[in-house]
């Protein structure tokens, strides 16, 4: 199975421990103190990691979407171009949430929407870049990333197996530490549409990547499932509050929940064990009575 360093003595895959990422993306309701306190408590709850998501809306939109009425209940403006401005941090703003993460001791990334904010995320430090689901067939904005040499997860909702496969050999040419992680694009995910047995696909096909599973599913039962099937990276939204604005926050845990998450992937990961089957030491006792 494949493993690799994917920040500084810190691996992923093999027989390592699952890499916990609390999704924050833009549940933090553009609010830097909200988004602080998420960092907290993503570290409270056992994350490995908290991730963010970045725009510049000029480079990834024209101005007819950004002007286009935005009339959603979901909305933080008139227009999606100000909706999208009010939930983007500035670059400032970015390094002091890394700083923040840092003396808090938990690993902070980042999605990149565009090739200024990648260039930025770059800059930044961040160890490990994740490229989201819609930009998982943005072959250019792949190859782009792939030349700046860190690991690299995709996660591949809404893509097919050749769009899967097209990115595999695409980056094979860079050399680069790799992570797929299955996923089904959709808020919430309906458990009949979220196939499972695709982490067991993706590990035949690609037996030199790590797979991984990124979930938009409500409760914590389908994540595990995807852990004991060997997903050795599990994505997972964070919220404070599943009422507050914006779609993400119906497909996303709670504090409480996010906890039990992490307990819940670390017993299973335990209970996994070995291959080998022998009598157990805590069976001694009832053997000896029968």
């Amino acid at each position: 199975m494949a493993s690799f360093e994917l920040v500084p003595g810190c691996w992923v895959g093999g027989n390592c421990p699952c890499f916990i990422i609390a999704e924050i993306g833009q549940n933090h309701q553009g609010d830097i103190n909200i988004a602080k306190n998420m960092i907290e408590v993503a570290k409270k709850c056992g994350a490995n990691c908290v991730k963010f998501q970045k725009s510049d809306l000029n480079s990834r939109f024209n101005k007819a979407a950004l002007d286009r009425p935005y009339t959603s209940h979901h909305s933080w403006g008139n227009t999606y171009g100000q909706h999208r401005a009010h939930l983007e941090f500035s670059e400032s703003q970015f390094k002091e949430l890394k700083k923040h993460a840092e003396r808090h001791e938990i690993i902070f990334s980042a999605s990149g929407m565009d090739m200024v904010s990648l260039r930025f995320l770059n800059q930044l430090g961040v160890p490990f870049f994740k490229i989201g689901s819609g930009d998982a067939n943005n072959y250019s904005l792949i190859q782009d990333v792939a030349r700046f040499g860190k690991p690299l997860i995709v996660s591949t909702g809404m893509q097919s197996i050749d769009t899967v496969q097209k990115v595999y050999y695409l980056l094979k040419q860079f050399n680069i530490k790799l992570g797929f992680l299955h996923c089904v694009s959709a808020y919430p995910a309906p458990p009949s549409d979220i196939n499972l047995r695709v982490i067991q696909s993706y590990q035949e096909k690609f037996p030199d990547v790590v797979i991984g599973y990124s979930g938009h599913e409500t409760g914590t039962d389908i994540s595990i499932a995807a852990v004991a099937l060997g997903a050795k990276i599990l994505e997972r939204h964070l919220t404070l509050d599943k009422t507050w604005k914006g779609s993400d926050h119906c497909a996303s845990l709670d504090p409480e929940e996010f906890q039990q998450l992490v307990s819940q992937v670390r017993n299973v990961e335990t209970a996994l064990g070995s291959h080998i089957k022998i009598v157990r030491e805590s069976e001694i006792a009832c053997y000896r009575k029968v």
